[in-house]
């Protein structure tokens, strides 16, 4: 099997300054801290001998591979990102870090907060503005009605508050 991988489409560029924060913090944790700490045990088990069968040695070597690929990858991420950390111009349309409040077509009301897809993960209501229902968000204003291709079939919702800031609605 080959080593080949086609190229990914990167993510949107848009992020909070808290997932901005997040990704430095992991950034800061890899570099300065356990990078250090694996070099210093790869360099200590290499003085022990015999490369091929320490297993010290062989882990801590892949390990180092991991940590500098994800460095490089987060290098290269929060160079190209914008910090969206203010309300937009019209704060009546869904945009980047807007909290919006959805009802089903059964009643039942969500909130989702869209983020940046590296920090979609921080917090249960957050989705990414790649998302399909990030992308059928965007723009849209105050009682507009969306349609959502999900696996099990297409569902409507209507919006019913729209607003900005950190904290949920």
């Amino acid at each position: 099997m080959g080593r080949y991988r086609p190229p990914q489409t990167p993510g949107s560029q848009y992020i909070t300054p808290e997932g901005a924060r997040r990704l430095q913090d992991e950034l800061d944790e890899l570099w300065k801290r356990e990078r250090p700490r694996v070099t210093q045990a790869v360099s200590e088990a290499a003085a022990q001998g015999d490369r091929s069968e320490n297993a010290d040695y062989t882990y801590g070597k892949r390990r180092l591979r991991e940590i500098d690929s994800r460095v490089r990858f987060l290098r290269r991420r929060l160079d190209g990102m914008v910090v969206v950390d203010g309300p937009p111009s019209d704060p009546k349309r869904v945009f980047f870090g807007a909290w919006v409040t959805l009802e089903s077509q059964d009643g039942a009301e969500s909130s989702y907060r869209i983020v940046g897809p590296d920090e979609f993960d921080m917090a249960p209501a957050y989705i990414s503005m790649d998302s399909p229902l990030g992308r059928a968000l965007m723009r849209r204003s105050l009682d507009d009605e969306v349609t959502v291709e999900l696996p099990e079939g297409a569902r409507k919702f209507v919006i019913v508050e729209i607003t900005y800031g950190a904290g949920s609605p």
